[in-house]
């Protein structure tokens, strides 16, 4: 085993999980902390994951509403990988 596979390992599981949705948004589960351009703490109930927005689009930012399935929203990571494919 390298060392860098017995580091990993060694690592406590982590207490937050952030879950790429395809063409979605992030999901994130765990206790977490989540704070706006001030400082000021949203209220994310404990033991309850919250969904991110990453299209742009949702009007309960930054919290995912769904917009992204209406519009069309494809993730940039895939459309990115998908077009090196076809270089």
């Amino acid at each position: 085993m390298s060392d860098e596979t017995q580091q990993a390992a060694q690592q406590p599981e982590p207490q937050v999980t952030i879950t790429v949705r395809n063409n979605g948004p992030y999901r994130v589960e765990g206790p977490i902390r989540l704070l706006d351009a001030d400082g000021n703490a949203y209220e994310v109930p404990a033991g309850k994951g919250v969904s991110l927005c990453r299209c742009g689009a949702s009007t309960r930012k930054p919290f995912c509403d769904g917009t992204h399935s209406k519009m069309g929203f494809e993730a940039a990571e895939r459309a990115v990988r998908e077009a090196e494919g076809n270089s």
